[in-house]
């Protein structure tokens, strides 16, 4: 990536998970942050760049644990194009980092797709690798995945997803109550990826269990899985009495309601993570789509299988679940942090990602006062 040598945004409303900061400027070296600081010290430091933020907000680089395509592409299609195609959708909307998440596939198909993504993620440091959202999950809570696809989560089905990641897989959901499940677990773990509980049937113990074992994400919580009963409390209360676990959600106002979002957010300050689950559609016109084998059709936004008509993943930019979390209630820097620091503490890349600090990754978005995106940069490279 060409970044200037030095690009410095002054007279900014900083904001990041620590708070609000006035009148505030970044300097970019290369791919990083350089220095940061308050009123006219930007004047003596070097710039190729000089933005004048007028009093707009500025954040970090926003991250995506959780996407499966936009623009009408799906990284199930596995083609170089396909996936600059839809990250194009995202970049566009605030999105710097993105882990790439697969639905189900026959398991040869799976590791072709991983393979690819390895590649492009060793290419583009913008990528962080891939999320396997299936197939080791539950039939019966199983949303928009193949039901003839699924399989259990045997030592060779593993070490084949691992070996074809190639040290990029982020991240694996998994129904932990299935056989071998929680040894998967265990040796998702040990290589450092992140094990996800979701799409399953688990009750609380044995959701409980799996975070004991090691795992660390719930996948979009409330969605794919048992909800709250009051006298079945379930994985989502699991995940929230769980201290290292993040929950994901999708702020779409379809998939959980914003009441409940406040909530999540309320009960587990710091660990709700807000993905996007966007599919092909994301970015695009209304019609007919295929999320991994299966038909879906997107109408006003909402996207279903055609069969069944359940939900099927979504057409959610990151830039909206910000605005969607603040109308719900969600104080700005604890919206912008679920964008930001949760999802890079998640997958232990906070010491490089999700602020505007010194030495921290170049990642940037200049928000209008409606919260939309006017400019946005990625390792110093201005994408928007």
């Amino acid at each position: 990536m060409n970044a200037p040598a030095a690009t410095v945004i002054h007279s900014a409303r900083l904001v990041t998970h620590r708070g609000e900061t006035a009148d505030a400027w970044v300097r970019f070296e290369g791919d990083r942050v350089s220095a940061t600081g308050t009123g006219d010290g930007w004047r003596a430091q070097p710039a190729d760049e000089v933005v004048d933020a007028s009093g707009r907000i500025l954040t970090p680089g926003f991250i995506d644990l959780h996407c499966h395509g936009a623009g009408g592409f799906a990284f199930d299609i596995a083609e170089d194009h396909a996936i600059e195609a839809a990250l194009a959708v995202h970049r566009r909307h605030g999105t710097t980092r993105s882990v790439l998440s697969l639905v189900t596939a026959a398991l040869p198909d799976l590791t072709s797709r991983l393979e690819a993504i390895a590649r492009v993620a060793k290419a583009d440091p913008l990528v962080l690798g891939s999320h396997a959202e299936g197939p080791f999950i539950d039939d019966e809570f199983r949303g928009a995945h193949d039901p003839r696809l699924l399989i259990r989560a045997d030592a060779e089905a593993i070490e084949a997803v691992l070996e074809a990641a190639d040290g990029t897989l982020r991240q694996l959901t998994i129904a932990p109550e299935h056989p071998g499940a929680l040894e998967a677990i265990e040796r998702l773990t040990a290589q450092g990826v992140r094990a996800a509980v979701g799409h399953t049937g688990a009750d609380l113990e044995t959701a409980r269990t799996a975070f004991d074992r090691g795992a660390s994400i719930l996948t979009h919580a409330f969605n794919g899985m048992r909800g709250i009963h009051h006298r079945a409390p379930g994985p989502v209360i699991a995940a929230i009495s769980s201290d290292h676990v993040t929950l994901e959600v999708i702020n779409d106002g379809v998939h959980v309601h914003p009441e409940v979002v406040s909530m999540a957010f309320s009960s587990a300050p710091g660990r709700i993570a807000l993905i996007t689950d966007a599919m092909a559609a994301a970015g695009a016109a209304d019609g007919d789509y295929i999320l991994g084998s299966l038909a879906v059709v997107v109408r006003h936004g909402v996207a279903r299988l055609k069969d069944g008509d359940a939900i099927a993943g979504s057409t959610l930019l990151l830039d909206e679940a910000l605005r969607r979390a603040v109308e719900a209630g969600i104080p700005l820097p604890d919206a912008v942090g679920a964008l930001t620091i949760v999802p890079a503490r998640t997958l232990g890349l906070d010491d490089g990602l999700g602020t505007l600090e010194p030495g921290y990754a170049a990642d940037a978005v200049l928000l209008d006062v409606e919260l939309r995106p006017e400019s946005v940069w990625a390792a110093g490279e201005k994408l928007r």
